[in-house]
């Protein structure tokens, strides 16, 4: 992997989040969240209330997480950046798209304000990072359940399982159950073809 402590990861956090851990997953999405929460800010006039872009930034990022491949050239904050910022684009497009409004209308995107941190990301990775994001939007739509969703949409926020059962009118072990039947799905799915690697 990349030069430690460049990106501020953990190297060995990535790699076991990459396997499944799903406690370094959340090591690493704690330690990302103000990297989403900036890009988030820079979208003004959305139709989406500032947590549904939160939840779509760390959609991204989960994806940023999936799919990273450090022998690409990208850093990972950099790849993390382009997931997170196609996951939003890519939710308020489709939002658009059902409301029949122009996109220009509603985002204004200051791209140039947030940081990239050592260079630009390659073409090759910014197609990597957008087809991630399209494949576990995919995977999630096609093999979770609207509940599921809603469970990991707040978890990946940082709502904790009371908060979360409050929320959807469930109990905390209905979202434990929930929890353990996300992980095993997303743990099935291969993000890692060949035209990864």
């Amino acid at each position: 992997m990349s030069e430690p402590g460049k990106n501020n990861i953990n190297d060995t956090i990535l790699s076991s989040a990459q396997s499944g851990e799903s406690k370094q997953t959340e090591a690493l999405i704690k330690q990302y969240r103000s990297v989403v929460e900036a890009i988030a800010g820079k979208y003004t006039n959305s139709p989406f209330e500032y947590e549904d872009i939160i939840q779509e930034g760390m959609i991204g990022l989960l994806a940023a997480i999936k799919t990273f491949n450090d022998s690409k050239g990208a850093q990972f904050k950099t790849y993390a950046q382009t997931c997170i910022n196609n996951s939003i684009q890519t939710a308020l497009r489709k939002f658009n798209r059902q409301k029949d409004i122009p996109i220009g209308a509603v985002i204004e995107y200051a791209e140039e304000e947030i940081p990239e941190e050592n260079g630009v990301i390659s073409a090759e990775d910014y197609y990597i990072a957008g087809e991630s994001v399209s494949m576990l939007a995919n995977t999630l739509k096609e093999n979770l359940s609207e509940y599921e969703n809603e469970v990991l949409r707040l978890h990946i926020v940082g709502c904790n399982y009371s908060e979360i059962a409050k929320r959807l009118s469930k109990t905390p072990k209905s979202v434990d159950n929930a929890l353990q039947r996300i992980k095993k799905k997303l743990s099935a799915v291969n993000f890692k073809t060949d035209k990864y690697n």
